[in-house]
């Protein structure tokens, strides 16, 4: 740790990926020597970075926000160029339009990925039988991949040890305030230590806490941008053979997913109707992590999960549950209808150089190093 007190150029509040990566970003390509880096938990990437569907967006999954799926099909093949180490392709990746309660056709859903310019065809005989012909309209072959979070947090160790960010886990910033000479002042305090805060001075701070963007006491008035919150349960299933080396995603009203989720070599299942527990709108106070913390986790709704997603993929079924990943997902209020997921990347009025940053997925990270590229930090 410090001293009583220190002065550093950047803190970067956040130690998952987008606080990583932004922290390496600032000493790597824009020379910043004294970067500070905190996470409270005892590791780096361990919360929202891990506990997720480990998916490498190409668009697909937004037919109702053409910004966020044609921002995913430029951010893909940036992202398996630059992390090609944590990207796993070899598996088949299907599409399915539901015949009912769908919002989408599978006519909608071809001429959206054409617009978008997605790969698409149709699904071949042996992938099709696979699905219940009676609620499948169409199945599509795409092109979409999965990440593997302990690969990018090998990544993030070795960046951020070879450029000099100095690491602080199991150390949360309390608060945020405006210092001497156009500095802030956080006071950050170590995990179980309530008499060792101290007091880092910073030229810019970057709030990259996800669903802690807004827990900070002092003179920080929290994002203008309203935020959601929810506790999901992402299951991890040992699939059966047939399904061994597929991901499926069936559109887009009766919402589920199956993806491979390299960190375990299992896959995630989600579902629109079960995967969230909770969700309320978020406020200074009240501690995301903190009701995650109490929120009961035996009442899991794996099984609701299964049975209704059987209906489509009766292979399902035979699937073994292993565990389940809960998490706190924030979401910005304003694209709850049309289910985009742009960045917020807030430079705060009355904090000339605080920004608080969130990515609704992990190739959001270009949009939020493109928004940097354009700001002066001296």
């Amino acid at each position: 740790m410090f001293g009583a007190s220190t002065t550093q150029d950047v803190v970067v509040i956040g130690g998952g990926f987008y606080g990583a990566a932004i922290a390496i970003y600032l000493t790597k390509q824009r020379g910043f020597k004294n970067v500070v880096l905190l996470e409270r938990e005892s590791s780096l990437l361990t919360r929202a970075s891990y506990n997720n569907q480990a998916r490498v967006h190409n668009g697909y999954h937004y037919p109702r926000s053409f910004t966020t799926a044609y921002r995913s099909q430029v951010n893909l093949p940036r992202f398996v160029r630059d992390w090609p180490q944590a990207v796993k392709q070899d598996f088949t990746k299907l599409y399915a339009i539901a015949r009912r309660n769908s919002k989408v056709t599978a006519k909608q859903f071809k001429k959206f990925t054409d617009e978008i310019g997605a790969s698409i065809e149709v699904a071949e005989p042996r992938h099709r039988s696979l699905f219940d012909a009676n609620l499948i309209e169409e199945v599509f072959l795409v092109e979409e991949y999965a990440f593997d979070s302990t690969k990018l947090l090998e990544w993030a160790k070795e960046e951020l040890s070879e450029h000099g960010v100095k690491v602080l886990c199991k150390t949360t910033a309390i608060e945020i305030n405006n210092g001497k000479d156009q500095t802030l002042e956080v006071l950050i305090q170590s995990e179980g230590l309530e008499s060792n805060k101290q007091l880092i001075n910073a030229r810019h701070v970057f709030n990259c806490t996800y669903s802690g963007l807004n827990q900070f006491k002092g003179d920080f008035k929290g994002t203008a941008t309203k935020l959601k919150q929810e506790v999901t349960e992402m299951a991890l299933m040992d699939m059966p053979p047939a399904l061994k080396n597929v991901g499926i995603t069936v559109m887009d009203g009766p919402f589920f997913s199956t993806m491979p989720f390299p960190a375990r070599g299992l896959h995630t299942l989600s579902h629109v109707r079960y995967t969230p527990h909770l969700n309320w709108n978020d406020e200074c106070g009240i501690d995301p992590y903190q009701k995650l913390d109490i929120y009961n986790k035996l009442e899991t709704r794996v099984d609701r999960m299964v049975r209704d997603v059987s209906r489509y993929i009766p292979e399902i079924a035979n699937a073994k549950y292993v565990d389940s990943l809960y998490e706190i997902k924030t979401v910005l209020v304003k694209n709850e209808s049309d289910d985009g997921r742009p960045i917020l990347f807030e430079k705060h009025p009355e904090f000339t150089s605080c920004y608080s940053v969130l990515g609704g997925k992990i190739d959001n990270i270009f949009d939020i190093i493109e928004k940097l590229d354009m700001e002066f930090l001296c």
